[in-house]
């Protein structure tokens, strides 16, 4: 799948058509005038869709870096004895700043939204 590649979407009251990129941005703005409206249900809706095409545009993009990192030889060299990178790479585990999902230290911790979470029943 690319970036050109052209959805139908069901969205909460009508019928969009678009790149994933046009979508998040229409639904994000619809979002933006339901909450101005007035209808928070509607933009929750609203929102809930623009997340669904965020995290396709994401999943794209890493998809995007794999197929161009496989192409590249590896930037990273290890020191074994101090188990750091060299000089201007990162360290074993960490991405985009974070080790393992966490933030460095020094880093703020991410405080967007959470996922729900239920007590069974």
């Amino acid at each position: 799948m690319n970036r050109n590649h052209v959805f139908d979407s069901n969205g909460p009251d009508m019928r969009l058509r678009g790149t994933a990129q046009q979508l998040f941005e229409k639904y994000l703005q619809l979002g933006r005038d339901a909450t101005s409206s007035g209808d928070r249900v509607m933009a929750e809706g609203y929102f809930q869709h623009a997340e669904h095409y965020f995290r396709i545009l994401n999943a794209m993009s890493q998809a995007q870096q794999q197929r161009e990192g496989q192409h590249q030889p590896r930037r990273f060299q290890s020191n074994a004895e101090s188990g750091e990178a060299g000089e201007g790479q990162e360290a074993p585990g960490e991405m985009n700043g974070q080790v393992n999902g966490h933030a460095l230290e020094g880093e703020p911790e991410y405080d967007g939204p959470q996922p729900e979470t239920r007590e069974p029943v």
